[in-house]
């Protein structure tokens, strides 16, 4: 019993009742694994070890909600790795979610407990519009089944209160450079691992036998038009390689803005930074995404005219600022030129699809039709549904349609449109995008407020890139598809990186109040 007594919450040890079930739930599952064992079932084995994997991260969640919110995001991130390669299980999809329904109650315990500060987003009433006319697009009476509304509502609404999560997170610089380091390493580990698949061939990481919904995800190849060279898109630890391009745009933009507060405000941690920038540089060039390029070279040229903007030119440190940009680019430099003279191959296949691709010169570029034509003509294509000014329901073309219309024997209304703009007119009406359009430029003002107040701070790299890429996700990526959006890994870092944002005016007045000699008048240099 002293080891119950270890693992459970001190709330629940004193319960003899949850102690007991607790030791029988330990012995069943004991006497399943042993089940396992004697009849050669590795699968099965495979879940009862990540059952008890789970329980042990449930009971980690109850004890501190801070852990439990790194715990559910190394599952978030690796959750895709175990269902490769467990035929891809739908227990171990929502495995995610019960996790983070475990964070949220732990979480809200500790503020009962006035363990944690209360927050009021600025942009709260168009959120909350917008939730309001999704909970009524549940009901839509031209959605086949309900299930298809309840799927619509978690892709769009359940991540959300991971605002409030991130705002309580970073309540010092200790826990704010904890979070990005700890999600620096994750994304260390998750790109080097994509650009040794990347060079090996999709049988790395990946089963020998994939299941059938997702076998085309992790096994697609490219040909450059004019060269004829073929390359393979990696997907690393997940299970599309869309999911793996989404995730290395996250992490390019929280590694940019992290390794700039870093060079203006700590020496500890620079090296790795710029060793994962390097990674994350070499990574996004071998993910054979265009996408994923375009924007993560568009993000840092802005980026990098933006902290020369931002820079504290009153205490004459822009210099550091140009320091930190020199260094960006030489860490670039640096994972291209190993790329090239380790895997010149692998380098030079992508790079002649790109410039085959995406330069205006040439005979078979893209470059027109997939940024302007393609994602207009789909835009339109949306009302072209008599429906289009109510709509068939939210979810009713979501990501995961296809395991409702199996399990449910429920058909989806409609096909629906790539057009993330036009799957909104298509699932909710008119006022759906309406509603989207008001929520998005309320976060995206509101969240500028905030930039605009650390200007000149050593916080403002950090909180130019949040604000970045709350930006580029809700409006013209979104406009694009709405796949980026409904993609668990960036949905719930968005509203997690908005809660740290609106909490880093905070930690810059704490932190110069506590700097400045008792008695002194404290002034905010960084505000505009």
């Amino acid at each position: 019993m002293s080891l119950v007594g270890q693992i459970l919450p001190s709330g629940l040890r004193r319960s003899p009742l949850v102690v007991l079930g607790f030791v029988l739930v330990f012995a069943f599952a004991a006497y399943e694994a042993a089940g396992y064992v004697i009849a050669d079932d590795m699968t099965g084995l495979a879940f009862v070890a990540m059952a008890f994997v789970v329980c042990a991260i449930v009971i980690a969640i109850l004890n501190d909600w801070h852990k439990g919110l790194y715990f559910f995001l190394a599952w978030l991130l690796f959750e895709d790795f175990a269902r490769k390669y467990l035929g891809n299980n739908m227990a171990i999809y929502f495995a995610k979610d019960f996790l983070l329904l475990v964070v949220y109650i732990s979480f809200l315990t500790a503020y009962r407990r006035k363990e944690i500060t209360g927050f009021r987003p600025p942009f709260l009433m168009p959120l909350l519009l917008f939730v309001w006319f999704g909970v009524l697009q549940i009901f839509n009476p031209a959605s086949t089944h309900i299930v298809y509304g309840l799927l619509g509502f978690k892709l769009f609404f359940y991540y959300v209160p991971l605002l409030f999560v991130g705002y309580a997170l970073v309540k010092s610089e200790a826990e704010l450079r904890r979070f990005f380091f700890v999600n620096l390493t994750l994304a260390a580990i998750i790109g080097g691992l994509g650009i040794a698949q990347a060079i090996l061939g999709h049988t790395f990481l990946n089963p020998p036998t994939l299941a059938d919904d997702i076998r085309e995800l992790s096994t697609l190849y490219r040909v450059a038009p004019i060269s004829g060279l073929t390359l393979y898109r990696p997907n690393s630890v997940f299970v599309s390689t869309g999911r793996f391009g989404n995730f290395l745009l996250v992490t390019w933009l929280l590694v940019f803005g992290f390794t700039g507060y870093l060079l203006l405000r700590h020496k500890r941690g620079r090296t790795f930074s710029f060793v994962v920038l390097s990674l994350t540089a070499a990574a996004l060039v071998l993910a054979s995404s265009r996408g994923v390029v375009m924007w993560g070279g568009g993000s840092a040229l802005v980026g990098a005219l933006a902290f020369i903007w931002g820079a504290p030119w009153r205490q004459r440190e822009v210099v550091r600022v140009l320091r930190t940009l020199q260094r960006a680019l030489a860490g670039v430099v640096v994972g291209i030129a190993l790329l090239f003279f380790l895997f010149p191959d692998a380098l030079l296949s992508r790079v002649a699809f790109y410039t085959e691709t995406l330069s205006p010169t040439s005979s078979a570029s893209e470059l027109q039709n997939r940024t302007w034509d393609y994602p207009v003509r789909n835009f339109l294509g949306a009302f072209s549904y008599e429906r289009w000014p109510y709509g068939y329901g939210i979810g009713t073309t979501a990501l995961g349609t296809q395991y409702v219309a199996r399990f449910f024997h429920a058909r989806p209304p409609v096909t629906g449109v790539e057009s993330g703009f036009g799957t909104l007119v298509v699932e909710m009406g008119i006022g759906g995008l309406l509603l989207w359009l008001l929520m998005s430029f309320a976060i995206i003002l509101s969240a500028w407020r905030v930039v605009k107040r650390l200007r000149g701070s050593p916080w403002f790299p950090i909180a130019f890139m949040i604000f970045w890429y709350a930006g580029v996700l809700l409006i013209p990526i979104t406009y694009a598809g709405m796949q980026p959006y409904e993609d668990f890994v960036m949905n719930a870092y968005l509203w997690l990186l908005l809660g740290v944002l609106f909490r880093l005016p905070t930690l810059a007045l704490s932190a110069q109040f506590a700097a400045a000699p008792p008695g002194a008048q404290v002034l905010q240099p960084w505000t505009r």
